[in-house]
């Protein structure tokens, strides 16, 4: 198997702090509500000491089998030239297909991961912001009313500061999270000392009479359980800001070790004092250092929430870069790093999300409910493009990937099934979530499709016009035109409708293709032909980590001998309304749907970076 060296970077002190700060912000939070949740659904008649034991169990395993085993040895070594996350696990799966309906399967496969993810990122903020502010509770009964108000002010400050982008709050992550797992372990060590016999939880046989005793019962301790575990998929996907190794190392040395001390001193902390059950996170705290605890916890899940936003923006970039949504505004929000960047339009849906769920829900244990099914959707999405990249990139033996993924994938199943049985207490928030994303996209990628062929359709060959150029007595006028077209062997509808129109055709004119790739970053930018003197065509490519900047690259031509003066050019695009065919391909509802995302779309010129008043629009209809 080999990797990119992107993925194999070295292992440094920054780079480990980093990691603390940026990756594992998520997972370290969860500690906050998972294992109350999970004993929660057992504590009507009290909890006896082998739950406790057994909810523990199960907390433990599923951090080794589910983080450890399947993201951290295996699924991190699945990179797409160093990009990790489920759309760049789609985009590798999809090379690897040997048909095309198999790469539509990948493809649905990626949709669905990618429209669960937005679920989890709207849902993520809510409960971990909550669920710190909680602990002003337990400091004073008093503090009750005036959760949800300081949660939400929180959480619209986070989003209103969004625009300054993450360079200036990620100095200060790293060392927060630090000092954030140093804390929950010391505090969970010191409760186990106390209390040793819960140690007995680390042998699986625990879990085993757990789910035994309760069988069906057990799902929905299991719905609960997958809460200790979210935040899996981040390590995966932020592999491309850090590199394997060290994300890899700080788990195994540092979080893991602080995450299972905190939980195991929770649950010795509930075999001494069964009522600490109200919140025995803060509870571990003596007296004095919960306040100073409060404001941690606070932080760090406002690192978590950050850390959560910033992935929805680098998603929602890669959707569009793969042709899954319209374009949306991207803005840069550093000029050395380009994995920084600001979605307008992505950051509001989701504070509008955010600021719904905490007003509907307004505690943790409500919003814990609607938490795991977005997270174990995506983990089930993810364990089936592994297997498929393992086998078919990698060339595992079809057992060995059935040995390895297989128990892996029961376990995920088992996961997703135990959340959905959550659907009526709040499940349902997630899964709504999925399913409008999900038609959004699914509609937009098939509108394009159909669009793209009724361009082939209509369109003529750019070969069998260039040829024909010298004997149509076309009159040429000074200037550039570039003429923005999807189908660089067909003669764009924009030159047709200026020649039928103006019956006049610049002196260079440039056809120019936008391609993005499968791949996160392309090292071959531009590929230039010429079709004819003064004529070019010009195709450039970009992964679904990059941003286009068309202006700039056009200047760059001149390193190979075409001379591009920009207030010389004139930008020729097509804008195409779209009508229903006399037999519509589409259902009448999802070409309303598609027309309504091609109108909201972030216009082309802003998108390609195109200067506004060197643009002309040609407007076409197009049936489809």
């Amino acid at each position: 198997m080999s990797h990119s060296p992107a993925a194999e970077r070295p292992v440094t002190l920054a780079a480990l702090i980093g990691v603390l700060g940026i990756v594992y912000g998520d997972i370290g939070t969860s500690p906050l509500y998972a294992l109350r949740a999970a004993l929660l659904h057992f504590s009507a008649d009290g909890i006896e000491r082998w739950e406790i034991l057994g909810i523990l169990s199960l907390i433990f395993w599923s951090l080794i089998l589910t983080v450890t085993v399947k993201y951290v040895i295996f699924v991190l070594r699945a990179d797409n030239r160093g990009e990790g996350g489920i759309l760049a696990l789609m985009a590798l799966a999809q090379r690897h297909a040997r048909t095309p309906r198999g790469r539509w399967m990948v493809a649905v496969l990626g949709i669905i991961g990618a429209s669960l993810f937005f679920g989890d990122g709207i849902i993520t903020p809510a409960i971990s912001v909550l669920s710190a502010v909680e602990g002003l509770k337990v400091i004073s009964p008093h503090f009750e009313e005036a959760v949800v108000p300081i949660a939400l002010g929180i959480l619209i400050a986070l989003f209103l500061v969004q625009w300054r982008g993450t360079a200036t709050m990620g100095k200060v992550f790293g060392p927060i999270c630090a000092l954030w797992f140093g804390t929950i372990g010391l505090l969970g060590l010191i409760e186990v000392i106390k209390e040793p016999e819960v140690l007995a939880a680390l042998s699986p046989h625990h879990a085993i009479t757990f789910c035994g005793y309760y069988k069906l019962a057990a799902f929905i301790a299991f719905g609960s359980v997958v809460l200790a575990v979210t935040g899996a998929e981040a390590l995966y996907a932020d592999m491309g800001h850090f590199g394997r190794k060290p994300i890899q190392l700080a788990w195994v040395a540092f979080v893991l070790p602080a995450l299972a001390l905190n939980y195991f001193g929770q649950g010795a902390l509930l075999l001494s004092e069964p009522e600490s059950i109200e919140n025995p996170f803060f509870l571990l705290a003596p007296d004095w250092l919960r306040l100073p605890l409060v404001i941690l916890a606070t932080a760090a899940t406002i690192i978590a929430s950050q850390a959560m936003i910033s992935g929805a923006f680098s998603i929602a970039r890669q959707c569009v870069q793969l042709g899954f949504v319209p374009r949306l505004e991207v803005r840069h929000t550093s000029d050395t790093e380009q994995g920084q960047i600001y979605m307008p339009q992505v950051n509001m849906m989701l504070l509008i999300g955010v600021i719904i769920l905490v007003l509907e829900f307004k505690n943790s244990d409500s919003l814990a409910a609607a938490y795991g099914l977005a997270v174990t959707g995506t983990f089930l999405a993810t364990s089936c493009l592994a297997m498929l990249v393992f086998r078919r990139a990698y060339g595992w033996p079809l057992m060995l990937v059935i040995a390895v993924f297989g128990p892996l994938l029961l376990l995920d199943l088992a996961y997703f099934i135990s959340t959905a049985l959550k659907i009526p207490e709040g499940g349902y928030v997630p899964l709504l979530l999925g399913i409008a994303t999900f038609t959004l996209m699914l509609t937009w990628r098939q509108g394009r499709d159909l669009l793209f062929a009724r361009f082939r359709q209509d369109s003529l060959p750019l070969k069998s016009f260039i040829a024909r150029l010298p004997q149509s007595r076309t009159i040429r006028v000074p200037g550039i035109a570039v003429f923005m077209t999807g189908q660089a062997d067909l003669v764009p509808g924009a030159l047709l409708h200026n020649l039928k129109h103006n019956k006049v055709l610049h002196e260079r004119v440039l056809f120019v293709t936008v391609i993005n790739e499968d791949i996160p970053r392309v090292e071959q930018r531009r590929e230039v032909t010429e079709l004819a003197p003064d004529i070019h065509r010009v195709i450039l490519r970009y992964g679904f980590q990059e941003s286009p900047h068309i202006p700039r690259e056009l200047e760059a031509l001149r390193d190979i001998g075409i001379a591009f003066e920009p207030m010389q050019a004139s930008y020729f695009l097509g804008r195409e309304t779209v009508v229903a065919a006399a037999v519509p391909k589409m259902p009448r509802w999802r070409q309303w749907i598609f027309t309504l995302l091609s109108r909201n779309a972030v216009p082309a010129t802003e998108f390609f970076r195109i200067p506004s008043d060197r643009v002309v629009e040609l407007g076409v209809r197009v049936a489809i």
